[in-house]
């Protein structure tokens, strides 16, 4: 009976420490990378922070930063869809420094709000520590 209890532990922690998928780095999900690209997301965005190239700062920011913006905020996950599908306003400089400034398009024509909706969760839930 103790073998029994010894194995249920072992396979408890092996789960805790990081086979399960839930402790997979969010950033690294090919099929949401997938997404993004073929939605045109990144075109101008990126997972991590990084200057282009050229030194430029990108056009959109990270999805790290956005992620770390909008931790805990309310309604962060709708207000960030409609953004996606909406457009963002060109006067709204909280990206300064981080984006180059320019508003976000809208872009229902890109993805539907379904496919805006997974991603805006799976930004939302990278990593932000």
């Amino acid at each position: 009976m103790n073998t029994f209890r010894y194995a249920v532990a072992a396979g408890a922690l092996s789960l805790a420490l990081g086979s399960s998928p839930a402790m997979a780095d969010p950033s690294k999900d090919a099929s949401m990378l997938k997404l993004a690209a073929s939605s045109g997301c990144t075109v101008c965005h990126s997972v991590e922070p990084a200057k282009n190239a050229d030194g430029r700062t990108p056009v959109g920011p990270p999805w790290r930063d956005v992620a770390a913006r909008y931790y805990g905020v309310k309604d962060a996950q709708k207000q960030l869809v409609q953004t996606v599908m909406k457009g963002s306003n060109p006067y709204d400089s909280h990206w300064k420094g981080k984006a180059a400034g320019l508003a976000m398009p809208p872009n229902a024509v890109a993805i539907n709000e379904a496919d805006a909706s997974k991603l805006v969760g799976w930004i939302l839930s990278m990593d932000v520590r």
